[in-house]
């Protein structure tokens, strides 16, 4: 290409303009402070130290080993947490930054977390690392205090970032684990009973609380994502995704609802986020899915479905993800695997409800000014190369963390190529401001994680979550003594059960909660592992368009000026074939094929048949046959019937399902030729 078409190519491309950051909303926060002054300093600051801190730490772990290395980082992370997010008492609050009480807690949250380091006596307490895990079990006083503060500190920032629910359910953990030994001995869920300093050591000084597995995916996976996802943006990466999308589909009447679902895969797949996502390409497809003749409440529900989508998306998926690779001991990459296709099926499904509505509808076409998707392609084509260096790495076995981290640099050398990023990536104070923005954004996250501990804690320590599995599954087997009922019937309860802890608490806290709870009773049913693990992941993810709390839907209801509660059912129809798709792994033995696990010609036939069985799915929602008409009741019925029968995969279903579905699509030609 020659210099002058460069230049008009260059100058054709979309400016950058003001639409909201990935890293302004996530699906577990509430909106941060806008600071200034001293407080923007530290925590910018702070949050540059964190992100190198996190990078030596894959090349060169600390000596003293990874809880160590936890306590260092939840002391660097909490007390951010006090600065950048308000506490929502009227008179704590200043308009313009952190008051008085947010830097006392700050503070008092810097020497709770460290007093297990500090290298000094604090009265009878402290001495060193070694001598606070020497006192594992029989804690000091002095440790006894320090941890309940880290308690009240851990949920006060918890609550903060996410409200209420997940601190009162970690409150009732707690007091479980106090007054369990009160409860009737004959009870199933009665446990012996703790005392205070008991609970006290479990979450302060032991590899089951804080410092358990939830904030250790969140300090070493998770925040090393969130750097990659804003040196991303950074880079104009996000932009071009985006206006990729809206030059990729201009003249068909499907075509806007096609931009707004490609925008949701694309930007997923950096994001990880169901709400950032389903606001920011909210933000641009909004006025051409208007233009288009999408009602408001229509748009948003498309929009929320399409971004939830972003924590199914390979290659970061959501941090509930990472969290499954190390319950089960697996690679990252095994995970995406394992994501692959169900990611597929979940955006088959949008797709073909998106195809029905523009029919159902009748939406127009919507010309777009701007350069065409091939030039765009061409031209700026390379931020594809991160996402595409990401997978490799993972393939040829280099660790996720040492992944990302590559990613993440050729991402910022990428900038350097972009015209309208060339001078930001040259400016120090900007770079290190990007470098920053990616630390925040993983604070709720964190608070989330550390909030988690307690409960995997708690249900660690007097053994609730197989107590209240072997619930689950008596309660099914009190309605059936054959295996196959039985498996069903928990399966269902189980789905239940998730959605409504989904109404609650946030996608992470869910699955943690979840696997803790339900994973066992799945197990003991000899579902194999991968498949209950993804069972829970799903279900806690698509609680993210569940009314009445779907916050993907607030978020994108709040873009198109829609009204919430309307927009919230219409994202539960576009998902609605995927809540289904989960419980295809752990019924069958054949399902166990849609995670990419079993035989090539088991994986290819079991696809094909689940792809046919969304289809008849999203007739049943949509009520639309493409290339025959509408549908009426009684096609609409057999369409979700053959759907179901064909997602059972077993061969009498399969034959019962196609006759299904032949049945309605053969009505719908009847009907319509009747009318002609």
């Amino acid at each position: 290409m020659s210099n002058t078409a460069g230049e008009r190519l260059d100058a054709e491309a979309p400016v950058e303009e003001d639409r909201p950051s990935l890293l302004e909303v996530d699906d577990e926060e509430r909106p941060a402070r806008v600071l200034t002054g001293w407080a923007e300093r530290v925590v910018a600051a702070t949050s540059f130290v964190v992100a190198i801190l996190v990078v030596w730490q894959v090349f060169r772990p600390l000596p003293q080993g990874s809880q160590y290395y936890l306590v260092v980082f939840l002391a660097a992370t909490l007390p951010l947490v006090f600065l950048a997010y308000r506490s929502g008492v009227r008179f704590l609050d200043r308009a313009d930054g952190p008051g008085v009480f947010d830097w006392l807690l700050a503070v008092v949250a810097v020497l709770v977390c460290l007093y297990p380091v500090l290298p000094f006596s604090i009265g009878s307490g402290g001495g060193g690392y070694n001598a606070f895990l020497d006192r594992q079990g029989l804690l000091d006083p002095v440790d006894v205090g320090m941890g309940a503060v880290l308690l009240i500190l851990v949920l006060e920032a918890c609550r903060r970032t996410t409200g209420w629910v997940l601190v009162a359910v970690c409150l009732v953990f707690v007091a479980y684990g106090y007054y369990g030994g009160f409860l009737p001995q004959d009870w199933t869920i009665a446990h012996a009973g703790l005392d205070f300093g008991q609970i006290v050591d479990a979450l302060y000084n032991s590899g089951s609380g804080f410092y358990g597995t939830p904030l250790d995916v969140a300090a070493t996976y998770i925040v090393l994502f969130t750097l990659y996802g804003a040196v991303l943006e950074f880079s104009g990466a996000a932009q071009f995704f985006v206006d990729l999308s809206v030059a990729a589909f201009r003249r068909s009447r499907g075509a806007a609802g096609r931009t707004a679902v490609a925008s949701g895969f694309l930007l997923g797949t950096v994001s990880g986020s169901g709400t950032a996502t389903a606001v920011t390409i909210g933000a641009v497809t909004w006025p051409i899915l208007k233009r288009a003749g999408y009602p408001p409440e229509q748009a948003g529900g498309m929009l929320a479905a399409a971004g939830v989508g972003a924590i199914l998306s390979p290659p970061t998926l959501g941090v509930a993800a990472f969290i499954v690779a190390e319950y089960l001991d697996v690679s990252y990459v095994t995970v995406l695997g394992w994501a692959l296709i169900p990611t597929l099926l979940y955006y088959l499904g949008i797709l073909l409800a998106v195809e029905i509505d523009a029919r159902r509808l009748g939406t127009k076409p919507v010309q777009t000014d701007g350069v065409s998707a091939w030039r765009l392609l061409l031209r700026f084509g390379y931020h594809f190369l991160s996402l595409i260096a990401i997978v490799v790495l993972l393939l040829i076995d280099v660790s996720a963390t040492r992944a990302v981290v590559y990613a993440t640099a050729l991402a910022f050398v990428l900038a350097f190529f972009d015209p309208r990023t060339r001078a930001t990536a040259l400016s120090p104070r900007r770079v290190y401001h990007a470098i920053g923005s990616g630390v925040r954004a993983a604070l709720p996250v964190v608070a989330v994680c550390a909030s988690a501990g307690v409960i995997t804690a708690m249900t660690t320590k007097t053994g609730l979550g197989a107590q209240l599995a072997s619930l689950l599954v008596r309660a099914a087997k009190s309605l059936s003594d054959n295996h196959t009922v039985v498996l069903a019937c928990t399966v269902v309860l189980a789905a239940i059960a998730l959605a409504l802890l989904g109404l609650a608490v946030p996608v992470t806290a869910s699955f943690i909660i979840g696997w803790a709870i339900i994973g066992p009773a799945l197990l003991a049913l000899d579902v194999p592992p991968p498949a209950a693990a993804m069972f829970v992941f799903y279900y806690s993810v698509l609680s993210e368009v569940t009314p009445p709390t779907a916050l993907a839907a607030v978020g994108a209801a709040a873009v198109t000026g829609a009204r919430t509660v309307p927009t919230m059912w219409q994202a539960l129809k576009y998902a609605l074939p995927a809540f289904l798709v989960p419980v295809v792994f752990v019924l069958t033995e054949p399902g166990e094929y849609l995670l990419g696990r079993g035989p090539v010609i088991g994986i290819v036939w079991t696809t094909a048949v689940a792809c046919l069985g969304v289809a008849a799915l999203s007739v049943a929602t949509g009520g639309w046959i493409l290339g025959v008409g509408p549908a009426k009741p009684l096609a609409r019925a057999l369409a979700a019937i053959g759907g179901l029968l064909l997602l059972y995969l077993e061969t009498g279903a399969l034959i019962a399902g196609v006759v299904a579905l032949a049945a309605a699509v053969g009505i719908t030609l009847l009907s319509r030729r009747r009318t002609t």
